[in-house]
């Protein structure tokens, strides 16, 4: 569907790239945390553009697999899980609801989701930046707002 946009941390990610923290411990952390953000905004946004009937494909949204290395990029995939009661996969009701159909106007939710996201996850990075520089030391992540089974962090200490 969308892809995050990181435009505005340019300057951190070329500082960590000078000092060879833009992998390991304080980049995975960084990844984490955004994730976090981004998972929020698409349940916010998902609520804000009335998509709830049941609440199963909100509820799911999460990020299942840990954080992936793509050719020294690192990411992790945030969406649906999951199928609801019927059986339909979630990820393809949140298709269907950001695009449309012939028959479903689209809201592009997921669209307004990641621009809602892009301050808050740019303030984050750089905090969790800015304590790795004055510490030394890499934060902890602590997520309590849970996700889909087992998406979400109840604790990360790298």
């Amino acid at each position: 569907m969308a892809r995050f946009d990181t435009s505005g941390l340019d300057e951190t990610i070329r500082e960590m790239q000078r000092m060879g923290q833009d992998s390991g411990e304080v980049a995975n952390v960084m990844v984490n945390a955004a994730v976090i953000e981004i998972r929020d905004a698409w349940k916010e946004s998902a609520e804000d553009h009335g998509l709830r009937d049941t609440g199963a494909m909100i509820e799911s949204i999460g990020f299942p697999a840990p954080v992936q290395d793509a050719g020294g990029i690192l990411y992790r995939d945030v969406y649906p899980q999951g199928v609801d009661g019927k059986g339909t996969r979630n990820a393809e009701k949140a298709f269907v609801l950001h695009y449309g159909t012939s028959r479903v106007k689209p809201t592009y939710w997921v669209d307004d989701a990641d621009a809602a996201a892009g301050p808050k996850v740019q303030k984050r990075l750089e905090e969790i930046w800015g304590e790795f520089l004055e510490t030394g030391k890499v934060p902890d992540i602590i997520d309590t707002g849970g996700g889909s089974s087992g998406s979400g962090i109840t604790n990360i200490r790298r």
